[in-house]
């Protein structure tokens, strides 16, 4: 079974197990610097929790820019990959952000774009590295 929760609170436990996967994914994965990792967004950002039988393994969140709709870090954790679950998230942040009517955009690690495109996101201009890791601009 997985869930999708709204995080409501960043006090809150489902908070906590959200940063909790973005340090091993993000930091200790993929060793993206911590101060790149929590930034100063994170207080006006819209975050999820996904739980597969009630455990947590994935998360993302989104915020609204001077550009529009920006979705940043996806994240889930390794064992629980090609399982669906960073699909299923996406849909759901798509269906929360899609009614605001305003452009959708995020940078895309190069491994996650075909999630993106399958979701109906085009890349735009080249890659680009982001916290040493080469991404590509995408468009929904």
């Amino acid at each position: 079974m997985i869930e999708i929760r709204k995080i409501e609170s960043l006090e809150s436990e489902d908070a906590k197990s959200a940063f909790a996967i973005r340090k091993i994914v993000f930091v200790q994965e993929q060793e993206v610097d911590p101060e790149l990792e929590w930034d100063e967004f994170e207080a006006e950002s819209n975050h999820y929790l996904v739980l597969k039988d009630y455990q947590p393994v994935g998360t993302a969140r989104w915020r609204e820019t001077t550009s529009g709709i920006k979705l940043e870090r996806f994240a889930v954790l390794p064992e629980f990959r090609n399982q669906g679950i960073a699909g299923k998230i996406l849909a759901r942040v798509l269906e929360d952000v899609r009614p605001l009517g305003k452009k959708i955009y995020l940078n895309a690690q190069l491994r996650a774009v075909p999630l993106y495109e399958r979701a109906g996101f085009v890349k735009q201009g080249e890659t680009f590295f982001e916290a040493d890791i080469e991404h590509y601009y995408m468009e929904l």
